[in-house]
């Protein structure tokens, strides 16, 4: 990989975190080879090229493949709790090295620095809870009704687990699922999106050194490196029980289809159509606290960021009155000056799609609050910076039901009782994550009750935007039912088992079924 041009604090950060001008691409391990085509990096804050990684060709990843599947014979039978000492190790070297992983997330995704932390801090949050449920991966219990008989169920390794992910969250979503993964026995294979390659092979270097230092084989973790068409070595791979995917509900169905065809087994986080609804008895500051974060923060590019806010007519002008005044303080420029609330895009196609959905949300009806439109001069050279925009809309409205990954935030009015306000918030293919607004309890019990929220994640007085890994993160509908992170999430990462022991000294059938010889 050639490191050209680029500022000296961003050169120090790759130093540090083992990147070289070297040849980077496919890895098992520090073992880094590739002969695939080349993929570029540029920084959507500056536009400088931060460097190339090869990408894998199908000879490489049967190579991958192969470390892989050698790797898990070894893995698989050491003991849980040890498994969970090479992801507290790990864990460590994260701690140790958050600030120039996290400065170098924040410059090739674009998100502020601050984020960029706090994306590798949820890394480090999920290795301390696999290392607790590294001495925690139970099973059951149950009586039998056969005399003298003992039935339990257990839970053993899959295998290798494809690990997919966005480059929203270049990092954590792959320790959301890599962490746990590994305690339950599983070895990994990671695609990261080739727009933020990097950051991969920062990682990979990470548990390279773990695992060389613990003298085991390099294959428990492998990169890949590459567009779609790498993925789908993954994704038709029968020696890959379980692919995790996350990015765009058109590319969950392809990866759903893929595999469900040769009967694996998916985990999906796919698109988000996130609202908050706002009720007559909401705290209007800390609505409007949690909304303009939900909308802008990662400049709109979180999986979770709020696209729709549901305001009750009787406080609407007063709220939307408040967003407008928000929004005029908001600054906008190079993540990495902590000064700024919104970074860039990730690349002008994105700035594209940006500048399409404000435009059809006017010509369906929409009325402009805050305009959007793209920053230039000074500062803003890469051409990836755009004005976080407002738009009073219809819930009914085709750019309003789909999922625009930017700025633009939808204000849509409701009248009535807060069951009006579900029904519109549910009225979107999409189902992860959701909040609502108010200090009656009646309305938060409704919003969380069977009839409320279809969503995920249901958020009472907090936005839509920011999960904890403790409980388990996903959605519903179209955003692919997956679940990861927390609660018990890690059973998707094993093959359950069911077991019965007779220590009698006959045979009896279930169901009292009788066959005398």
């Amino acid at each position: 990989m050639a490191v050209i041009t680029l500022d000296s604090e961003i050169q120090e950060a790759l130093h540090q975190l083992g990147i070289k001008e070297t040849n980077y691409g496919t890895s098992t391990g520090s073992n880094h080879f590739g002969s695939g085509e080349s993929l570029s990096s540029y920084s959507p804050a500056d536009g400088v090229l931060i460097g190339r990684v090869t990408g894998t060709s199908k000879k490489d990843y049967e190579k991958v493949i192969e470390a892989a599947t050698e790797a898990f014979k070894t893995w698989r039978i050491m003991p849980a709790p040890q498994r969970g000492e090479i992801v507290r190790q790990f864990g460590e070297k994260l701690r140790e090295l958050k600030e120039p992983l996290g400065k170098l997330v924040s410059y090739e995704m674009g998100k502020s620095y601050q984020e960029g932390l706090g994306e590798v801090q949820e890394m480090i949050d999920i290795c301390d809870f696999a290392v607790g449920l590294s001495r925690q991966l139970h099973g059951l219990t149950m009586h039998s009704e056969r005399p003298l008989h003992r039935m339990y169920e257990q839970y053993h390794p899959l295998g290798i687990v494809g690990i997919i992910s966005a480059f929203n969250f270049p990092v954590a979503v792959w320790a959301w699922n890599t962490a746990l993964a590994w305690v339950c026995g599983d070895v990994c294979v990671w695609k990261p999106s080739e727009k933020t390659p990097i950051c991969g092979i920062a990682c990979q270097n990470i548990i390279a050194e773990v695992l060389k230092q613990n003298n085991l084989p390099e294959g428990i973790s492998c990169l890949i490196n590459g567009d779609y068409r790498v993925g789908e070595f993954m994704t038709q791979d029968k020696r890959v029980p379980l692919i995790s995917a996350t990015g765009s509900i058109r590319m969950g169905k392809i990866v759903a289809q893929a595999v469900a065809a040769r009967l694996g087994k998916s985990l999906l986080e796919l698109g988000g159509n996130n609202a908050i609804i706002v009720t007559p008895e909401a705290d209007i500051k800390m609505t409007v606290i949690g909304a303009v974060f939900g909308a802008v923060g990662t400049a709109g590019q979180r999986c979770t960021s709020t696209r729709r806010l549901i305001i009750h007519e009787d406080i609407y002008d007063k709220v939307k009155e408040a967003l407008v005044s928000a929004y005029g303080q908001l600054r906008i420029g190079n993540p990495l000056d902590q000064n700024n609330h919104v970074g860039p895009l990730i690349d002008k196609g994105a700035v594209d799609l940006y500048l399409k959905a404000l435009v059809k949300a006017e010509e369906e009806g929409g009325k402009i609050l805050v305009p959007g439109g793209v920053l230039d001069g000074p500062g803003y050279e890469s051409g990836c910076y755009v004005k976080p925009a407002i738009v009073e809309a219809d819930n009914s409205f085709e750019i309003v039901q789909e999922e625009t990954f930017a700025p633009i935030l939808y204000l849509v009015k409701y009248s009535g009782e807060v069951t009006n306000a579900i029904a519109i918030q549910n009225d979107v293919v999409q189902g992860l994550s959701s909040a609502i607004m108010t200090n009656n309890l009646r309305e938060a019990e409704a919003f969380l009750s069977a009839t409320g929220s279809d969503c995920g994640i249901a958020n009472v007085n907090i936005g839509t935007s920011g999960a904890e890994i403790g409980g388990a993160f996903g959605g519903e509908k179209e955003t692919g039912g997956g679940r990861e992170s927390g609660s018990d999430a890690w059973k998707i990462y094993m093959r359950r088992q069911t077991n019965t022991i007779n220590y009698s000294t006959e045979l009896p059938l279930a169901q009292g079924i009788k066959f005398d010889l």
